[in-house]
């Protein structure tokens, strides 16, 4: 893209329509942001009158804050010239790659013969529109379709060290240009004697070369359902408001597939294939008809509950959850629900209708009164459930200004950011996992100085505002820049974080001034100019 195209500043004005000296500065800063609304931390410091400190001064303060950093050591010493053009590109395409990997919190152990396949199976999703650009790329290399393709194994993460230990994951396209693989008959054995473990995803290229080398969170080893009474003392097994959790159903007959709950155009349907995340919300009894407010708390039976899609958004009317014994809906359990653990959905409002399944459709189900025993249902098959906790871990990177010889991972995560000085010089230090010295902090297309100190943490400068234009005696609104992690190949790890500017003009009566420097006029104009170029830094963290 080039520069001389008219382009938007982070408000949504095209940058023509602004003044020159405001224009070019923005330039290095156009792209759009994601997060939630910014909390705001101070960053002391100005540019002083007339607008003459827009280069770093050295003052003592500022020495005392860089020698404070003596024990970081320089990250990314051998981090190749990279143009602004370059990352400005990448900030107006966004051509990232995102591996998400979908599992459940809990296993079951298998004994014996006898192999207890995850349920759901662990699942793989590959998207963003970097993908579709590195097959491209490689295509363009002179590498045959077969070479060019992804496949991938998967396996625990004490085994899972070469592609004879694992399964093999084969993706498919989905229509929404999103490939899906998952590991139908991965299992625990009754070797394995840890409490709990990871599974771990190795991405290949058709030709042997690694993409990467992925975990998933920490997954809890069980024997079987309890079967007892839970109690909150075992949080672990219990299932809390606000949590993400996968619905199967397995019929009784054994000539059927489980199927799970999914969303697909905005549907609900039953899959065989694929499987669905839904936050698991509390519903405030107290609501009135048509809103809808959640709470905090474990889910218990005889709870009002809402079913939310983690990806759609769709959701399901309010239900009351209840305990399934022996195909039977029992109405006066109150106690927690637990993993893996069979249970009903009754919609709420309505006299006995049930969430149940025919086949890949989603119905009501009207149960009928038990003859013998008033406080059960009776339901069928397809209304009995089975739910369980599931987590989601995603790694997002970019490989589009790469030229790509070694694994991209592993992929640096931040966290948290915590701001330290003031003054013209201000220190950035960058909180998170897998931090490695080859990388580099960048304030959208502006490097910033960096400094290694462990995995877990990073020390920049903060850019000075005149790093973006040198050309500006002052700025009259917020610049705001995306934070993200440059490795030394080019590789990019966006984030959820950003940095802002934002000027700050002190509260002073112009009639006031106008009084007291009558006889001055120069006087009066310089105070003018210094109110107008103070400004404070303001760190704004977005997850």
């Amino acid at each position: 893209m080039s520069r001389d195209q008219p382009l938007a500043d982070p408000y949504g004005r095209s940058l023509a329509d602004q003044p020159a000296d405001e224009a070019e500065g923005h330039r290095g800063i156009c792209g759009s942001l994601a997060g939630d609304q910014p909390a705001r931390l101070l960053h002391p410091g100005g540019f002083g009158a007339r607008g003459a400190a827009l280069e770093p001064s050295r003052e003592p303060e500022s020495d005392r804050i860089l020698a404070r950093t003596a024990q970081f050591n320089r990250s990314g010493a051998d981090h190749p010239t990279s143009t602004h053009e370059v990352i400005y590109k990448y900030l107006q395409r966004q051509l990232d790659q995102t591996v998400l990997i979908l599992h459940a919190k809990v296993a079951q152990k298998s004994y014996g013969n006898e192999k207890r396949f995850f349920c759901p199976p662990p699942s793989v999703y590959l998207t963003g529109p970097g993908w579709r650009l590195k097959h491209e790329r490689l295509k363009s290399w002179g590498l045959s379709e077969s070479n060019c393709r992804l496949s991938g194994y998967m396996g625990l993460d004490n085994v899972a060290t070469t592609k004879g230990d694992a399964l093999k994951v084969s993706f498919e396209e989905l229509p929404d240009t999103q490939k899906f693989g998952c590991a139908k008959a991965l299992y625990v054995s009754d070797a394995e004697k840890r409490k709990h473990f990871r599974i771990v995803l190795h991405l290949f290229l058709g030709n042997g070369q690694e993409v990467g080398t992925f975990y998933s969170k920490l997954i809890k080893v069980i024997s079987k359902p309890s079967q007892k009474k839970q109690s909150i003392k075992n949080a672990e097994l219990c299932i809390s408001s606000d949590s993400k959790v996968a619905l199967f159903n397995r019929l009784r007959s054994q000539t059927v597939s489980t199927r799970y709950l999914c969303v697909d155009g905005g549907q609900f349907i039953a899959s065989a294939r694929q499987w669905g995340a839904f936050t698991l919300h509390l519903d405030n009894d107290s609501s009135r008809k048509g809103e809808f407010y959640p709470r905090d708390g474990y889910i218990r039976y005889g709870s009002a509950v809402k079913l939310i899609c983690t990806t759609s958004g769709v959701s399901l009317p309010s239900m009351i959850i209840r305990k399934v014994c022996k195909q039977y809906a029992v109405l006066d359990v109150d106690e927690p629900v637990s993993q893996l653990h069979k249970c009903a959905f009754h919609i709420k409002g309505t006299n006995g209708m049930y969430l149940c399944l025919s086949n890949e459709k989603i119905i009501q189900f009207q149960a009928m009164p038990c003859s013998k025993e008033a406080n059960k249902e009776v339901l069928s098959d397809g209304a009995c459930w089975t739910i369980i906790g599931t987590e989601v871990v995603e790694y997002t990177f970019s490989e589009s200004l790469a030229q790509l010889h070694s694994p991209v991972t592993p992929v640096p995560v931040i966290c948290s950011l915590e701001l330290n000085g003031g003054g013209d010089v201000a220190t950035l230090e960058v909180q998170g996992e897998s931090f490695t010295p080859n990388l580099k902090v960048w304030f959208g297309d502006v490097e910033a100085e960096t400094m290694y100190r462990d995995p877990k943490s990073l020390l920049c400068v903060v850019p000075d505002i005149s790093s973006y234009s040198r050309e500006w005696r002052w700025f009259r609104q917020p610049v705001t820049a995306p934070l993200f992690l440059m490795r030394s190949d080019g590789i990019i790890f966006s984030s959820t974080f950003s940095f802002t500017y934002t000027p700050e003009q002190s509260c002073f009566t112009i009639p006031r001034v106008v009084q007291e420097d009558r006889e001055d006029p120069d006087n009066f104009l310089d105070t003018i100019h210094q109110e107008f170029t103070r400004t404070n830094f303001h760190l704004f963290m977005q997850s």
